[in-house]
Formats: C-alpha cells, sequence, structure tokens
C-alpha cells in the first residue's frame, strides 16, 4: 500500500507523493477538457504554501459540496505537469468540527507572513518616527497607523499576485520602506519624507478592496471603485484630519497614490509624473514581483512559465529543503512482513480514510 503523508505541510509536498490532510480552498472553477469531460480547477493553500490542484471527471469529489473560502478535508497525489507541481484529488469535502481528531487546525492553514509582525510593526513605527522629518508628516503617519493599524497587521496586500496571505500587506510594506529608505541614500535629490509616506498610502486602499483571510476576495467596494481610489480617499481623509495641513503635500501624496501602478492600463489614473512618484512605482513592483518569484522558487524550482510576468524564468533553488519528519500513519516494517500481508497498522490507514470521506460515519460533511 502507498504510503500516505497525512497533515503535511504544503511546501513539503513532493512529486510522485500521496497526501491527506486539511487546507484552505482559495480557488474553485468548473471546466470542461478537451473531450468535453468537466473537472474542477481549484487551489488548496496552507500556511505554508499553496499548490494547484484539480478533480477529474472520474473523481467523487466532482459533485461534492465545498465551496471556496472554506476549510476542506482532501486526499489525493502530487504530479509533476509542465515542470510544476499540481494535486490530483481522489476526495474533497468541507472540513467539519469533528475532524480537529484528525489534526483540523484552522491556524496552521491561512497562509501568513514568515515574518514576525509585531517585529515588522516596530520597524515599520521606527521608519515613520526616525527617518521622517517634517512634523506634519511624521503626525500624518503616526495617526494612520493608529487608525488602520490592526487591519494593517493583518490584511493581505493581494487576491493572488503577491503577499497574498495574513500580514503580506505589512510585509510589503515594510520591506518597501526599507528599500525606499535606502534608495534615498543613494539618490540623494529624493524627498524621504514623500517617498516613506506614499509607500505607506499606495496601498491602503487595499483595507476595503479586499477582504480579511481568510476570504481574501474582492468587496463591492473594491470591485466598483478599486484601492487605488480608495487609497488617495483615505489619505485625503487622514490629512483632513490635521488643521492646517499643507495642500502641496498633499497633491504630491495624492499624485504617488494615484500613479503607483505605473501605466493607464494598470489601473493607474495618472502615470507618474514626479521623481518620488516614479521611484514608489519602481519599488513597489521590484518588491511584488521579488515575492511572486519566491513564491514559484518554493512551490517549484527550476525552470517554468511565470504566468504573472508572462515568461519562462529560472528559478534553482537556494539550498535543499530542511529535512522535515513527516506523519504517517502507516508503521514501517520489514519488507518481507508488507508482502505477505497486510498489517494492523495498514488497517487503521484505511479505517481513518474512510472515516475521513465515506458516507454514514459523523465525520463526513452534511
Amino acid at each position: 500500500m502507498p504510503k500516505i503523508l497525512r497533515n503535511a505541510p504544503i511546501r513539503t509536498w513532493e512529486a510522485g507523493d500521496n497526501v491527506q490532510g486539511f487546507a484552505l480552498l482559495t480557488k474553485k472553477e468548473q471546466r470542461q477538457d478537451r473531450n468535453g469531460k468537466s473537472f474542477l480547477d481549484m487551489e488548496l493553500a496552507d500556511a505554508s504554501g499553496s499548490m494547484v490542484a484539480k478533480v477529474w471527471a472520474d473523481s467523487p469529489a466532482l459533485n461534492a459540496r465545498f465551496e471556496p473560502h472554506q476549510f476542506v478535508a482532501f486526499r489525493g497525489s502530487v504530479k509533476n505537469y509542465r515542470d510544476q507541481l499540481q494535486l490530483s484529488i481522489d476526495d474533497c469535502r468541507e472540513a467539519t468540527d469533528g475532524d480537529r481528531t484528525y489534526g483540523f487546525d484552522e491556524s496552521k492553514l491561512i497562509p501568513s507572513t514568515r515574518e514576525d509582525i509585531d517585529d515588522l510593526w516596530r520597524r515599520l513605527e521606527g521608519l515613520v518616527t526616525e527617518r521622517v522629518e517634517r512634523p506634519v508628516l511624521r503626525r500624518l503617519a503616526a495617526e494612520t497607523l493608529a487608525v488602520h493599524g490592526k487591519a494593517l497587521r493583518e490584511h493581505p496586500a493581494a487576491k493572488s499576485m503577491h503577499h497574498a496571505y495574513r500580514g503580506g500587506l505589512l510585509e510589503h510594506v515594510v520591506s518597501m520602506a526599507e528599500l525606499g529608505d535606502r534608495v534615498c541614500d543613494h539618490y540623494r535629490d529624493l524627498d524621504r519624507d514623500l517617498v516613506l509616506l506614499g509607500v505607506l498610502f499606495h496601498d491602503l486602499g487595499k483595507l476595503r478592496e479586499l477582504g480579511a483571510m481568510p476570504a481574501n476576495d474582492y468587496t463591492v467596494e473594491g470591485r466598483l471603485v478599486g484601492h487605488v481610489v480608495i487609497g488617495r480617499d483615505l489619505l485625503i481623509e487622514r490629512c483632513a484630519a490635521i488643521e492646517g495641513f499643507p495642500l502641496d503635500l498633499r497633491l504630491l501624496l495624492e499624485h504617488m497614490v494615484l500613479s503607483h501602478q505605473g501605466k493607464k492600463e494598470f489601473s493607474s489614473p495618472v502615470e507618474p509624473m514626479t521623481p518620488e512618484a516614479l521611484a514608489l512605482h519602481f519599488i513597489d513592483d521590484l518588491d511584488s514581483k521579488i515575492n511572486q518569484l519566491r513564491a514559484s522558487r518554493e512551490s517549484a524550482p527550476g525552470m517554468q512559465f511565470h504566468r504573472g510576468l508572462g515568461r519562462f524564468v529560472y528559478l534553482p533553488p537556494v539550498e535543499e529543503r530542511p529535512a522535515e519528519p513527516l506523519l504517517d500513519l502507516v508503521e514501517p516494517h520489514a519488507e518481507e512482513e508488507r508482502e505477505r500481508e497486510m498489517s494492523e497498522e495498514e488497517e487503521v490507514e484505511i479505517e481513518v480514510q474512510a472515516a475521513l470521506f465515506e458516507p454514514g460515519d459523523g465525520l463526513h460533511g452534511s
């Protein structure tokens, strides 16, 4: 009987692994193959990463009840398709409270930043208090963090492209702010205050464009207005709370927020027209792309086609994956004993799978 990795982190999966456990379903779309047969194109995620998953026409999971943004119990096999790992799902259903007996824990399934959130917050506060010189802009930054800090610490930076996990927006902002601070050391004619405040506000509209984890989907306001304009509105709101805030500074910051996407076809109402706006755009673009490549490298190192960049990229592994113990319900036995008869441990494995996925058991979703 093939070995099954149970409750192993997604980032540890390799081609040929048979896996079973729990995950957050982040995507589910019904499609048809070349022969007209229906299949499901999905994505599963946990705190360690995510993987594309397929439910083919011959799988009983094709008509099972589970929806995006739900936690699911699954069983399947990992395959290598076009140099990228993907999961072929045999069984899948919505996870239930009864599954906690089998290791279901939501906190382990929400993709999260690997950085320490408290440390990220301290670094951001230090930058805006120690590196911003104008008192009025220091006050703007401090009051913005006071009003939006709780959400900023938890929110994702995107639905899927980059930093799409709990704490991702804070990680993105801190990374950009630290990079922007260094860029200003090199290009001394740049206004450091404007660069750092531009970084703080550029994606702040995502607090209302996207729902918090685990949903991480577009809100109605996000679809109809978008984070760029929402962010400009939040900037105006915070500036208005400071009596006598300089209109010239507000205008320069508005331009940075409105132009940070770089091009009109990328949802920027205007394109960067000041040195600080141009610097903000390139810093944002660099940080988001490096994050995308890091995620791709971790899921499938080597040569691969990157849809976000629209080209092939080569991502050799930085280092070998650390050896992590993988929980296997089947205890090791001598090979000859395996060949002679089914062991008691294998019978236990079959019973566990039945409990998780066969109708009639208390753990099966209604």
